[in-house]
This record gives structure tokens, C-alpha cells and sequence, in this order.
């Protein structure tokens, strides 16, 4: 049975730092696209950070571009989302995802991957 575990989350002050961790079972995350989500109070689920399955191309949106950095440890079968200088702005609940699809073009759009974990919350305030 395929399945994705997030963990890491927390309360955080802005400024700080956080290690989301998601780790895979059932499949070789190798083999798969991985991407993390969010989702604020209030508003739609948001790709975050994004990379293609056999440690190819990342993305990252926007407003974390120089603060989050993904990677994954194979030997693990563990991804991991770094994030530096939280903000009140990052506070969501977090999901990571996979597809055995190799994206291009939809690399970080939540419709482009069929597995998903549970979420763990990330809530920064001071």
C-alpha cells in the first residue's frame, strides 16, 4: 500500500526554521515527482516547492523562493522540505505529494499528483 507521512510541523516564531519530513512506503520515491503543498485557512491548497521524479528540475513558488529548499534522501525514501525564515504568511497546513508521472509543464499543480499524505500543520506567531 502506497503511502506518504508528513511530520515536523509546529509552532514556530517568525524568523525561525522548520524541517517538514515526508517518508514514503509502498513505492521508491525515487521514481516519483514529489511536491509539497499548503493550505491556509481560507484559501486554496498552493504548490510550494516542487521536484521531478530521479532528482531532476525543482520549483519553487515565488513567495518561498530563497528561504525553502526540498531534497530528498533516497536511502531513506524520505523527502524533506527545509524552511528558513518563517513568516506569519507561511502558516498552512502542509501536504506532501507524489506522481509516477515525469511533469514538465505541471510540475507544482495539485491535479498532476495522485498520492497524497495527511498534512501536518506549520503555524508561525510570535
Amino acid at each position: 500500500q502506497l503511502q506518504l507521512v508528513e511530520s515536523g510541523g509546529g509552532l514556530v516564531q517568525p524568523g525561525g526554521s522548520l524541517r517538514l519530513s515526508c517518508a514514503a512506503s509502498g513505492f521508491t520515491l525515487d521514481y516519483y515527482g514529489i511536491g509539497w503543498f499548503r493550505q491556509a485557512p481560507g484559501k486554496e491548497r498552493e504548490g510550494v516547492s516542487c521536484m521531478r521524479k530521479n532528482g531532476g528540475t525543482t520549483y519553487y513558488a515565488d513567495s518561498v523562493k530563497g528561504r525553502f529548499t526540498i531534497s530528498r534522501d533516497n536511502a531513506k525514501n524520505t523527502v524533506y522540505l527545509q524552511m528558513n525564515s518563517l513568516q506569519s504568511e507561511d502558516t498552512a497546513i502542509y501536504y506532501c505529494a507524489a506522481t509516477p508521472k515525469q511533469l514538465v509543464f505541471t510540475l507544482c499543480v495539485e491535479s498532476s499528483y495522485q498520492y497524497w499524505g495527511q498534512g501536518t500543520q506549520v503555524t508561525v506567531s510570535s
